[in-house]
């Protein structure tokens, strides 16, 4: 039933919607894992200013990795015209890596993938982003890289992860980073995500994220 406005009369359901809908968009992110990427991109949008932050919503959702799409598409159908939806996920041992990112693109669903994982792209603050093709390597190199540079054993459910990558790294420069290293990727012939390492596209959604809370952005 329609909510009625001070003067008693109804609002039309549109009206109400309207009202709701976050200005610079809703986005939702959903992921195959249980602490990282929500900490992550919980800690970007906190880091947000007040203003933005009321006009941008970001969303994270775990689930486990072949149900990624069929998640993504059942919660973007509800106010689908201005919900914005990207999966998160890691090469790592998926087998069938490069389908989800084909499918998901069909779909019309953005995929910030990593190859080998997360890590990779969070290695990037800290001005590296080295040839590693396992996982468990990856996540034992950063975390030694991490001890060094913020002084603190890395944890994946940390909640204040991404606020010690910009303050004990550079974000703008990881964002150069990771665009080169995808870009040499392409250039060297490699055509297929799996192929391509070190490598990640989660810079495309954090760029689009900043760039839409900044005035004159210029990254």
């Amino acid at each position: 039933m329609a909510r009625k406005d001070r003067t008693g009369s109804r609002k039309p359901r549109s009206q109400q919607t309207a009202k709701r809908v976050p200005k610079m968009g809703y986005y939702l992110v959903v992921t195959d894992t249980e602490a990282t990427e929500r900490c992550y991109f919980t800690g970007l949008h906190d880091s947000l200013p007040e203003e933005v932050k009321e006009k941008l919503v970001i969303k994270v959702v775990e689930t486990k990795t072949q149900n990624l799409i069929q998640k993504c598409l059942e919660m973007t159908a509800y106010e689908a015209q201005y919900r914005i939806p990207w999966i998160v996920f890691d090469r790592d041992q998926v087998q069938n890596f490069d389908q989800i990112v084909r499918d998901a693109e069909k779909a019309g669903i953005k995929v910030g993938w990593s190859n080998p994982c997360f890590e990779i792209w969070m290695y990037a603050y800290f001005d590296s982003m080295p040839a590693i093709q396992e996982s468990w390597v990856c996540c034992s190199k950063f975390a030694e890289l991490y001890k060094t540079r913020t002084g603190r054993v890395y944890s994946k459910s940390d909640a204040e992860l991404y606020g010690r990558l910009c303050e004990s790294g550079n974000e703008d420069k990881a964002l150069k980073l990771a665009k080169e290293k995808y870009e040499q990727c392409i250039k060297g012939g490699k055509q297929l995500p799996s192929e391509m390492f070190p490598a990640t596209t989660v810079y495309e959604l954090v760029r689009e994220i900043k760039r839409k809370a900044v005035t004159k952005g210029n990254i």
